[in-house]
């Protein structure tokens, strides 16, 4: 992903409000490596890449301020934040909590109409894996778990879960060793559990597919050298 150059273009999808698209574009940056701990964040280069002004720019990077990405320096600008091993563990960690709750909700309640909708997302995700169509897979794996809160039914907490979900780039995933592969096997047995109805086993496979991928994000971080802080999770 050495590419700077804005995601959306040319995607045919319409763009997210300026500021999330900013600050989508730049926690990806951080995320993947292209902008440093400790480098400071020009306004300018930002904008110019997204086609945006300034000041959806610097809303942007006010958010990404809230969520611990990026420090304000007084008079100087917007620096990235170091990431720790413990956070990325901890956004992972929130992410499954929601995923199992939800899923486990879904159990409970999805209609057969419903169902027949996850299956058929499922079987376009798995032609895409076969074409190795990666914008595609990462489009449909979203599509999946969206079905899946969606029948869950609980419009409060799929609002909590998509903002935790924000903390951490989707375009990566597909790149992740193993990850399509994991996601292969996880969908149809999550499938399986939502039609028999079995909340524990929909929590457990919903909470467990979002804990592996945390594994390979920290590996790839590490390949990068995101961070020199010691590894609390050890």
């Amino acid at each position: 992903m050495a590419d700077h150059s804005n995601p959306l273009r040319g995607s045919g999808t319409r763009r997210k409000q300026l500021p999330e698209e900013v600050a989508s574009y730049v926690r990806e940056l951080i995320m993947t490596g292209q902008a440093r701990p400790g480098e400071f964040l020009r306004m300018e280069p930002i904008a110019e890449a997204l086609g945006v002004s300034n000041t959806p720019v610097r809303e942007g990077l006010l958010a990404l301020r809230s969520e611990g990405f990026v420090q304000l320096v007084p008079r100087r600008g917007f620096v990235v934040a170091q990431v720790s091993r413990q956070d990325v563990h901890d956004m992972f960690w929130t992410q499954a909590q929601f995923a199992g709750e939800l899923a486990a909700r879904a159990a409970r309640r999805i209609t057969p109409e419903e169902l027949a909708g996850l299956v058929e997302i499922n079987e376009a995700f798995n032609e895409a894996v076969e074409a190795g169509d990666h914008d595609r897979i990462t489009s449909l794996g979203h599509d999946f778990h969206r079905a899946i809160n969606l029948a869950a039914d609980s419009r409060r907490l799929t609002l909590l879960f998509g903002a935790v979900v924000n903390h951490l780039p989707n375009r990566f995933y597909t790149s992740l060793e193993g990850r399509v592969a994991t996601t292969s096997h996880d969908h149809p047995e999550l499938i399986e559990a939502l039609r028999d109805h079995d909340p524990e086993r929909a929590r457990s496979i919903a909470e467990n597919h979002i804990l592996v991928g945390a594994d390979g994000v920290i590996k790839m971080i590490e390949e990068r050298a995101l961070w020199a802080v010691p590894d609390e999770t050890r």
